[in-house]
This record gives C-alpha cells, structure tokens and sequence, in this order.
C-alpha cells in the first residue's frame, strides 16, 4: 500500500506542478494508453475492460473538446472537428467492438499526442529563448 500511497503522490505532485502545456500532453499520453489498452481487451475478448477503457478515452476527449476555444486562432475549427470525429470513432469502437474504428482512433490518438508534445517542446524553446 505505501508503494501505492508514494505514486499517487508523485503523480498529483507531476500535475499540479505542470505546465498547462505538459498536462495538455500528460492528457494525451493517457488517451493513447487508454485505446491501447482498449485494443489489447478487444483482442483478448474482455469487453468489460474494453468498454472501461474506451470509457476513459471519451472522458478525455470531452475533456479536451471543452477546454478548446477554436474561434482563438487558426486551425482551431479543423481541431474541434477532429475531437468530434475521434469521440464518434470511440463511441463505435465500444457499441460494436468494432477493433477497425479502435485501431483509428488509436491512430488519430497518437497523431494528437504527438503534435501537441511537438507544440509544447516548440513552446518551450521560444519561452527559453526570451
């Protein structure tokens, strides 16, 4: 249990400490855990753990289609939209454990994450540089 207790905190502390670029990636970096894990419950017959897990994901794509303000810059309209095609794909993949629109979404999820660390570490760098 205090091996439980000391990553719990570790891990609250890495979040509050964050900037909102890092837990933006952070949010990523579960999304594509979770539909990777999704993945693995889909092709081990565990729907139970599927749906748990592509669940989880809808959570953090609401999350991330709420804190966006597209009208605030340029391409933030095609991201919304984005974020609305990925929900639908995962609410898909769990209604019909469809392993096709799972392996999309993992995809698109991974696609995400990836531009985002990308800003981030571009962010970084600027901020670095002032």
């Amino acid at each position: 249990m205090q091996g439980s207790a000391a990553r719990t905190a570790y891990v609250g502390n890495a979040i509050a400490t964050a900037s909102p670029a890092r837990l933006l990636v952070m949010l990523c970096d579960r999304l594509v855990l979770d539909v990777e894990r999704a993945a693995r419950a889909q092709i081990d017959g565990d729907r139970v753990e599927t749906h748990n897990q592509l669940v989880h994901a809808q959570a953090i794509v609401t999350e991330l289609r709420s804190s966006l303000r597209p009208e605030g810059w340029r391409g933030g309209a095609e991201l919304a939209s984005l974020y609305a095609y990925l929900d639908r794909r995962l609410v898909e993949a769990n209604t019909h454990n469809d392993r096709r629109a799972t392996a999309e979404a993992l995809g698109l999820c991974r696609a995400i994450r990836d531009t985002w660390r990308e800003a981030a570490m571009r962010a970084a760098g600027l901020a670095a540089g002032a």
